[in-house]
């Protein structure tokens, strides 16, 4: 165990490594000149080679990038070309809204996804079978930007239960504001990802249910029920913590752009902020942080699934 936790270690230090070199190439082949951007339309040329060598943006890209790298190493994110802020202190601030964001989608999403998935399995060939696989299959289809905006006409405008957009100014302060304020658009994101990890959840429970030893637990009498809660649901459990490692991307995803319709000063909304301002330190120390954040995901679904199954102990 200890010998493929330092090997799936070694794949998520390569794959940072490969991450980082691709995001710092894409970013400076973007048009545009940030020395340019900072210095303003009316800047003489020798302001704007002032700007440039003054941020390091004349040095060779080799010596940039190991540059951020060795930043990087010593645990420094480097700072924004346009506010002087250090990137990971921005990073910490905006994780406050975003990363309880992203925990409330996934609990809405498995709420959706775990019980009706399995009832819809059971239910098969019958009406509330039919009506929730047709029901998942409509909300994966629904674009999350509609979805936001359909619950804030309803909950927001129409009830007046939620705020529609915004986040407290305290933060964290007042709880209760603050998880009202994440509510609408952890609903929209989860629902989204529900209804897509809902048919995943079907689709697996109907194979479980085909499972020689789940007959055999039948016929020992046992109702098909009962076998595949006893003997199929935890062999379906290995599947969905995969299938749950891989949403994260998704989730991630959907945070950028409901963050920006919700109004929330989350990191996706700083992202995309960034990126049009071309500030490029800050972008590339959001995009590592995210990119990271995914990887490491992928390695604790790893080594959860080589805990959980004892047939991949037994091949090592």
């Amino acid at each position: 165990m200890i010998r493929y936790a330092l090997t799936r270690l070694a794949l998520l230090a390569l794959g940072l490594f490969v991450a980082s070199a691709l995001i710092f190439l894409t970013l400076r082949i973007l048009p545009g000149d940030v020395a340019q951007l900072i210095a303003g339309m009316n800047a003489t040329p020798q302001q704007i080679e002032a700007i440039r060598e003054r941020l390091g943006l004349s040095e060779p890209l080799a010596v940039q990038y190991l540059s951020w790298i060795g930043g990087i190493l010593r645990g420094d994110l480097g700072t924004s070309l346009l506010t002087g802020d250090s990137v990971a202190s921005e990073l910490l601030e905006k994780g406050q809204v975003t990363i309880p964001l992203g925990l409330m989608a996934m609990t809405v999403a498995l709420l959706i996804a775990l019980p009706f998935g399995v009832i819809s399995a059971m239910r098969r060939g019958r009406p509330a079978g039919t009506a929730l696989s047709v029901g998942a299959q409509t909300l994966a289809a629904v674009p999350v930007v509609w979805a936001g905006m359909m619950l804030v006409l309803v909950f927001a405008v129409w009830l007046g239960w939620l705020p529609a957009q915004g986040f407290p100014r305290g933060g964290w302060t007042d709880p209760g504001l603050a998880v009202r304020s994440l509510l609408l658009p952890a609903i929209t994101i989860g629902v989204i990802e529900g209804a897509m990890l809902l048919r995943f959840v079907r689709s697996a429970t109907l194979q479980a249910t085909g499972q020689d030893f789940v007959r055999t637990a039948a016929a020992k009498g046992l109702t098909r029920s009962q076998a595949l809660v006893r003997h199929g649901l935890p062999t379906v459990g290995l599947s969905i913590i995969t299938v749950l490692g891989l949403q994260v991307a998704g989730i991630i995803v959907g945070a950028v752009v409901i963050e920006q319709l919700f109004g929330l000063p989350g990191i996706g909304r700083m992202l995309v902020a960034d990126v049009g301002n071309r500030d490029l330190p800050k972008v590339q120390g959001e995009l590592l942080v995210l990119t990271g954040f995914v990887l490491v995901v992928g390695f604790v679904v790893d080594l959860v699934h080589r805990v959980i199954d004892p047939r991949q102990r037994e091949a090592e």
